[in-house]
């Protein structure tokens, strides 16, 4: 069942799990509580990262806080850019907002993270980025390297906490650092069940950020929120994750991206589908096309078979409290190739070879779940200290 609610001029929702003892309450996302936090930045040099997501109502942030006297002086760009949509991976360049002439530097391809430059002048870092939660989606990366150049430079970091649409569990192997990448930065599951206020919190006290550098943080929580809520995101954080569907499963079907299968990428149905022209043909087929925000997809103009999961809800496949690795090994046992399924960027995303050579092995899914047990109890109690929800 769902409900939406309008609150003022700002359309929320809440997708309900029948039977199931879910927070009924509409969450308000911390850039709403602008009360809280404009004694915080008034009189103040601000530099905001953000997104299209970071928006209070229907107004991005940035138009808000420069409607109210914030002196915005710099806004800084993670992957797919701040105000527009681009591919993943696609390059982000400096510039100035064409909105507001607000100067624009990038986070994202060769510049990840804030120089001593980049900061210089600036007294305060806004961090309002709509996350979803999942250890390979990238903002959670730029959060950290945000916190530490914060730290480094004596800067206070403000977070503008949001809700995580998959933050009623944590499930996953937990990611080796020494196979840390952009993807992978820090000893987290997949999903790690925690907002982006709960996990700055977490990079700023388990000593996580370059040489144990502190942040001087401030978290502006949400309201009415805890971790059963089950929030529908308002705005679509990223350009092949459009809507609710593709947020459950995109914990488990990302995992093609580091396979010879197509994820969807070049259709509508972006992480909500999987299958190869090399796939036996059961009666399911779709083939990517160049579409914006996919202009170049895995197996672009090839009909592909595979597995329909765009009524992943309505099934009650999702949401579900744990990441499913039937799909990939159901895919990787269906290849007939098999040494041509997996290519390099597996081993980023599981950050480490151990997930693909369970699977050459040929372990079931629940073998390898049991591999992950006693990382998942030990991340589970360093979590508990530093939720600010439910």
């Amino acid at each position: 069942m769902k409900r939406s609610i309008i609150l003022g001029c700002v359309l929320l929702s809440v997708v309900y799990c029948s039977g199931c003892s879910w927070n009924m309450e509409i969450p308000l996302p911390g850039a709403h509580q602008i009360d809280q936090y404009k004694n915080l930045i008034s009189g103040k040099s601000v530099a905001i990262v953000a997104n299209q997501t970071s928006v209070v109502g229907r107004t991005h942030l940035v138009d808000t806080l420069l409607s109210i006297g914030i002196n915005v002086n710099l806004i800084f760009a993670p992957e797919h850019g701040f105000r527009d949509l681009a591919d993943a991976g696609e390059t982000i360049g400096d510039g100035k907002d064409s909105q507001t002439g607000v100067r624009i530097t990038s986070l994202y391809g060769g510049h990840l993270k804030p120089t001593p430059d980049d900061l210089k002048g600036i007294d305060v870092v806004m961090f309002d980025i709509q996350d979803v939660g999942v250890r390979f989606y990238t903002y959670i990366s730029t959060l950290h390297y945000v916190l530490e150049a914060c730290a480094e430079n004596n800067v206070e970091c403000i977070v503008l906490d949001r809700p995580n649409p998959n933050g009623f569990y944590f499930d996953g192997n937990i990611a080796d650092t020494v196979y840390r990448s952009f993807v992978g930065m820090d000893p987290v599951p997949i999903v790690h069940g925690m907002t982006v206020g709960e996990y700055a919190g977490m990079l700023n006290g388990e000593d996580w950020l370059k040489n144990g550098v502190k942040c001087r943080l401030t978290v502006i929580k949400c309201n009415d929120y805890t971790h059963k809520t089950l929030y529908e995101l308002p705005v679509k954080p990223s350009p092949n994750l459009p809507n609710q569907n593709s947020i459950y499963l995109y914990p488990s079907t990302c995992f093609f991206e580091g396979t010879n299968i197509s994820l969807g990428r070049g259709t509508s149905f972006p992480f909500q589908v999987y299958g190869s022209p090399k796939l036996p043909d059961t009666g399911f087929s779709f083939t990517p096309e160049s579409v914006p925000g996919a202009k170049n997809p895995p197996l672009l103009g090839e009909k592909c078979y595979g597995v329909d999961l765009r009524n992943a809800i309505a099934d009650k496949i999702v949401p579900s409290p744990k990441v499913n690795l039937e799909w990939v090994i159901k895919a990787y046992n269906s290849y007939p190739e098999k040494e041509n399924f997996f290519t390099p960027y597996f081993d980023v995303l599981a950050s480490g070879p151990a997930l693909r050579e369970q699977i050459q092995k040929g372990m079931s899914a629940e073998e390898i779940r049991a591999t992950w047990k006693d990382g998942l109890e030990k991340f589970g109690k360093i979590r508990q200290k530093y939720l600010l929800y439910q």
